[in-house]
């Protein structure tokens, strides 16, 4: 993997508006992703999160507004510009969108064939490479259908690692899985931050997951479809004046009470 720690890659977006036809959905959001953070996008179900991640990885168009990536506006470059960008950005989706008839391997294999010129036999190491570094290494033989919740979030994370992104996009990463495997996501997000020096931004609304691996965020209101705050998680929760984002925070706090506390408090 290219050495990321020394990477300055930015992503910042001024006065967003998202909507879908006449539905607003967002409007005039802005923030700025640091590079080596892990970002949060925070908000109640329903507040626009998963579709502020679909203008951040060039799956909708903005209404108005600047989404300027690594110095570059995005959206008002060439089809062919954006698609060479988003070659930098190593996405996971919600479910893992793994193809269900190929095995691990070639799941993880199909970025390096589509958009490399590497041989048969450089692809092959890559890709063991790869699930090793998420915890799946002799498990490139199964189907998809074969592994846990858990092993399909990391084959899927492994796939969008494949092509040593600069920025990874985590869309709602804990949902469906037990605790124990979401904290197992958590360190492991936590690792490729630290270790490989990784910007990471992270769509979620579960908080325990939030407190524990987030230094920077903005927190979105459905009701007032804007951004309303901006900050660490644990911010937010200990020094925000507004009552939404409080309310929102403080039932982290209860559930981090009732589950013994996280690993940041």
């Amino acid at each position: 993997m290219v050495d990321l720690d020394n990477s300055s890659f930015r992503l910042e977006a001024t006065n967003l508006t998202l909507a879908f036809g006449s539905n607003l959905i967002q409007r005039d959001v802005s923030f700025a992703v640091r590079p080596r953070s892990i970002f949060a996008v925070m908000g109640g179900s329903g507040c626009g999160k998963s579709t502020l991640l679909k203008a951040m990885i060039g799956l909708l168009r903005p209404v108005s507004g600047t989404l300027v990536v690594d110095g570059e506006d995005y959206w008002s470059t060439s089809e062919e510009r954006r698609t060479e960008i988003g070659r930098r950005f190593g996405v996971l989706f919600q479910s893992g969108a793994l193809w269900s008839s190929m095995t691990v391997s070639e799941n993880v294999a199909l970025p390096l064939r589509l958009f490399t010129r590497l041989d048969d036999a450089a692809i092959c190491e890559l890709v063991e490479l790869k699930l090793a570094l998420v915890g799946l290494a002799g498990s490139g033989h199964k189907m998809p259908s074969e592994l846990s919740g858990g092993m399909r979030k990391r084959a899927g994370l492994a796939r969008a690692l494949a092509l040593d992104p600069e920025i990874l996009f985590f869309d709602e990463p804990s949902a469906g899985l037990d605790p124990i495997s979401s904290n197992r996501l958590d360190e492991l997000i936590l690792e490729l931050s630290g270790g490989l020096g990784a910007t990471v931004v992270i769509v979620t609304h579960e908080l325990p997951s939030l407190f524990a691996i987030c230094d920077d965020g903005v927190f979105l209101d459905a009701e007032a479809k804007s951004a309303i705050a901006h900050g660490s998680p644990r911010q937010l929760r200990d020094s925000c004046g507004d009552p939404t984002v409080r309310a929102f925070m403080e039932r982290g706090r209860a559930t981090a009470a009732r589950e013994g506390g996280g690993r940041v408090h």
